[in-house]
């Protein structure tokens, strides 16, 4: 009995975490991008850091309104009415971002959905949270807890606009749960957030999204400024069906927000790759085994298997298959009998659970009696 290892001649993986010898330097003072797909951590950096998220949070406000118009609770052509709060603090008056929604109105919650989006509107955001929770200060409670809810451990929010408050804190990584979150949650809505242009009450404004502009596949999602929290930009795009989620925050210019986004979105698409490899159920080896009707049983995974290297590091591979074998029988049909494990330069190793594919019988006595006999002259075992 001892340590089995066998070596596959393919190489796969599920979700790596690319080293600090691979990972690139930003001047982002929070940044984190991953692969929508793999959930493969391309980049790092205070990514669980609590920090303002300014207008990045109406992402959660969002999320909220998406989650009523998918459950029937709310319609596009519903609407709401602007109240007086709504209009002196979120809107025209406050001089903030703004849809220039005027008191008394009644607006369409698909017009609100493109003003929060494209116009960045405070006053279509207050307008959303008094309508679902009846005060900004309830929906904010309502904000808190489904970030709980969707695993955003480290975000806590005390508005609906991202307003300047010590209460409203999210961080890097958050953000992309919850941007990943809005993009496999809600196709049918996620579509607003490429829209590059709205008019309201005679006013076109244009989406503060850079990456729109650019020829790059970006489809969303939301950028924010205050003073604190410096210019940050939560992203998506999408090239040859592979999506990053990137999030960065506390850089200091319009300009920088958007070179910065460009620059790290086109090294993590250059840099990194897809590949499937495995499908949920697939027989990947075979473990040998001890006092058995048998001499092995199949080794098969429990997931399909899709991973994301650096392209440079995946002819370096190594995949081994390890087991304590012989296995003694009997054997369960799924139980787990051994593990992948993957190494690769640049990446951290991991591995992956095998499972037996069928049942293997103990040998009776006379069987097992013959067994240990083969054992003792032979040294052979089954």
């Amino acid at each position: 009995m001892g340590l089995r290892t066998t070596f596959l001649a393919t190489v796969f993986a599920t979700t790596m975490v690319a080293t600090s010898s691979f990972a690139i330097d930003t001047t982002a003072r929070e940044a984190y991008m991953v692969d929508a797909k793999t959930g493969h951590v391309l980049l790092e950096k205070d990514a669980d850091v609590s920090m303002p998220p300014a207008s990045m949070s109406k992402l959660m406000t969002l999320y909220l309104v998406f989650e009523r118009l998918k459950d029937g609770r709310l319609k596009l052509d519903d609407k709401f009415s602007v109240s007086e709060k709504a209009w002196r603090k979120g809107g025209a008056a406050s001089g903030s971002s703004t849809m220039f929604l005027e008191p008394r109105q009644k607006v369409r919650v698909e017009d609100l959905i493109k003003g929060i989006i494209i116009q960045s509107g405070n006053d279509a955001c207050i307008v959303v949270a008094e309508a679902i929770a009846g005060s900004e200060k309830n929906f904010a409670i309502e904000m808190t807890e489904k970030a709980r809810e969707l695993g955003m451990e480290n975000s806590h929010f005390a508005n609906a606009t991202g307003w300047p408050d010590p209460g409203q804190r999210m961080t890097a990584h958050d953000l992309s749960i919850l941007a990943q979150a809005l993009i496999d949650e809600f196709p049918e809505y996620y579509k607003y957030f490429a829209e590059k242009n709205f008019k309201y009450n005679g006013i076109r404004q244009s989406n503060r999204n850079p990456l729109l502009y650019k020829t790059m596949g970006a489809d969303g999602l939301k950028t924010g400024h205050t003073s604190e929290a410096g210019y940050g930009l939560t992203s998506s795009a999408i090239r040859d069906g592979r999506r990053l989620v990137l999030v960065v925050n506390g850089l200091n210019s319009v300009r920088a927000r958007s070179s910065e986004s460009e620059r790290l979105m086109e090294w993590g698409f250059r840099e990194f790759n897809n590949y499937a490899l495995f499908q949920k159920g697939q027989e990947v080896s075979s473990a040998e085994l001890w006092l058995s009707n048998k001499q092995s049983v199949g080794l098969v995974i429990d997931q399909d298997v899709e991973i994301t290297l650096p392209r440079k590091s995946r002819r370096q591979m190594k995949v081994t298959v390890q087991y304590e074998g012989p296995i003694p029988a009997p054997v369960k049909k799924g139980q787990q009998l051994a593990k992948v494990v993957i190494s690769a330069p640049d990446v951290k190793d991991i591995e992956i659970p095998l499972y037996a594919a069928e049942d293997a019988e103990r040998l009776g006595f006379v069987g097992r009696l013959g067994a240990a006999v083969k054992s003792i002259i032979w040294g052979v075992t089954g």
